[in-house]
């Protein structure tokens, strides 16, 4: 949407957006209240306000008694859509808990302690916690109501105590060596408490010469053995051979060689290449190589970028192969799809001045610190999947804190700054308060947009990303 200055030269204000950033279908029949707190949610039927969030407000919107008010108003269509969004949490929940249980099944621990039972592995076998339990007594049933609830509570009591001192060794390993917390996520990690668990008390992990030997051996041939099904299917279906050039952080080229089929994709190779140029003649003996490894006859295509050097391989090999195709990587087609359209003068312009003011505030500590005051701790810049794709992301952010840097740069400390002074401080404060750069900016996000959302589409590692 375009939006035209005042008479004044001014931009008038836009109102904050009132409905959540989720592509949930609750969002169709309810908007926020409240801009400050995002678990209040009014009914655009009846008026009502919700204040569990987008969930309880669809629980509304269907009627679920004895949970929260039902709607009176809401159309049959409304009641539906919202039905199935929430039966498909239930399911989704659901199949997320089976899995982790499926994780723990398939976790196998031998004792030759016969009165010791594995714990956890099914919800049918009694659980032997340890020395705790001499603290804990089973409830009998032949007692009253009243005590054994009270014991029942007792033991529930220390059956939390118990998991939180366990965390806190969990935590602390993760705090003093540094460990991403969406390390904690993994299947294998879970399934090495699981382990753990089951092994019990008295478990020696393993040492570095184990790690470095005999295991990662093990490991290996476990590996390549889940790959036998991806043999299969490159048998029945065919494959791809993928390529892909990088640096590492010691300045060293190294060109990996991957397949993909329909069962996934495998890593074949990898050749350090810092020793030669990236002709076409390198990059055609490599390929050819892999296809070989592979088997020629298994191969349908190979999927490189669109660099003179690949494309150059590309002929190489269509004289060799002429049955195999040679396809452009959609990730990098977009890229420069992308280039093109911010080299025109329209959109270059508009990106210029952006960089301009971001490099400014992110150049000097107090301009920076007082821009994070302003946007409440926000950053501008946003990495992005590539440099162009950076690009769009910090004008789409520009543009979500517009009017808190509008404000910012007409506040009297930030005017107050000897840095802003100058001319760079002059031409930063005149780009943000220009109705006209941000009309541009608005021009930029509508068509910068459609390629951006098909750049993380095709460049994520769910699916492959060719053309």
């Amino acid at each position: 949407m375009d939006i035209d200055p005042g008479a004044d030269g001014s931009v008038p204000e836009v109102p904050i957006a009132l409905t959540g950033n989720s592509k949930d279908v609750g969002w169709k029949y309810g908007k926020y209240c409240d801009s400050t707190n995002k678990s209040k949610v009014k009914c655009d039927f009846c008026g009502h306000i919700s204040t569990g969030g987008i969930y309880r407000f669809k629980k509304h919107i269907v009627g679920v008694e004895n949970v929260v008010a039902s709607c009176k108003k809401a159309t049959p269509e409304a009641k539906e859509a919202c039905k199935k969004a929430l039966e498909k949490v239930v399911v989704t929940k659901g199949t997320k808990r089976q899995h982790e249980q499926d994780l723990r099944d398939d976790v196998h621990i031998s004792s030759s302690i016969g009165d010791v039972v594995c714990v956890g592995s099914s919800t049918s076998e009694p659980n032997k916690v340890g020395p705790m339990d001499m603290f804990v007594h089973p409830i009998d049933g032949k007692s009253s109501k009243e005590e054994a609830l009270r014991q029942l509570s007792m033991n529930e009591a220390l059956f939390k105590e118990r998991v939180h001192q366990a965390s806190q060794y969990v935590a602390r390993w993760v705090y003093t060596h540094a460990i991403p917390f969406n390390a904690l996520d993994n299947y294998e990690f879970k399934q090495m408490c699981e382990a753990i668990g089951k092994f019990g008390p008295g478990y020696e992990p393993p040492s570095q010469f184990d790690l470095r030997e005999k295991l990662l051996s093990e490991e290996y041939a476990r590996t390549k053995s889940l790959l036998d099904d991806r043999e299969a299917q490159k048998i029945k279906l065919g494959c791809t051979i993928m390529t892909d050039a990088w640096t590492d952080m010691k300045r060293r080229s190294i060109m990996n060689v991957c397949m993909h089929c329909s069962g996934g994709t495998s890593f074949l190779k990898s050749k350090e290449t810092s020793d030669v140029s990236h002709t076409g003649e390198v990059i055609f003996e490599l390929v050819d190589k892999a296809i070989e490894e592979v088997g020629a006859k298994h191969v349908m295509q190979v999927c490189t970028d669109n660099a003179s050097n690949n494309m150059a391989a590309k002929k190489l090999l269509l004289e060799k192969r002429p049955n195999i195709f040679w396809t452009s990587c959609a990730t990098h087609t977009i890229n420069l799809m992308l280039q093109g359209i911010g080299n025109i003068k329209r959109f270059k312009s508009i990106v210029d001045q952006a960089q301009k003011v971001t490099i400014f505030i992110y150049a000097y500590h107090k301009t920076l610190a007082y821009m994070r005051k302003c946007t409440k701790r926000r950053d501008i810049v946003r990495p992005g999947v590539t440099r162009f794709a950076s690009n769009f992301l910090t004008l789409q952010s520009l543009a979500e804190k517009r009017d808190a840097l509008r404000a910012m740069v007409v506040d009297r400390a930030w005017e107050e700054m000897p840095i802003v002074k100058t001319k760079k401080g002059k031409d930063a404060t005149a780009t943000l308060m220009d109705a006209n750069f941000w009309k541009g900016v608005t021009l930029c996000l509508k068509v910068f947009e459609p390629l951006v959302s098909l750049l993380r589409l095709v460049d994520g590692d769910v699916k492959p990303s060719m053309a």
